[in-house]
């Protein structure tokens, strides 16, 4: 069964965007995005919560980061 995750985009009024991923953990949340990241722009700044490093045993995580726009 293949494990459900949510992406949440918020778009600032400077056109900054911020990209969070929920229910993933580990490399899974980056592997998620990377194509949306492609598509967008250049990521700026990444934030890898602790979620990221406890391992794809952990049914819940959280990435966030920060695009610019191409």
């Amino acid at each position: 069964m293949a494990e459900y995750q949510k992406i949440e985009y918020r778009i600032g009024k400077d056109g900054k965007i911020t990209e969070t991923v929920i229910g993933a953990s580990g490399a899974s949340c980056t592997n998620t995005t990377s194509g949306i990241e492609d598509a967008l722009g250049e990521v700026e700044n990444q934030e890898l919560l602790p979620e990221y490093y406890e391992g794809e045993e952990n049914e819940t995580g959280t990435e966030q980061q920060s695009l610019k726009q191409k």
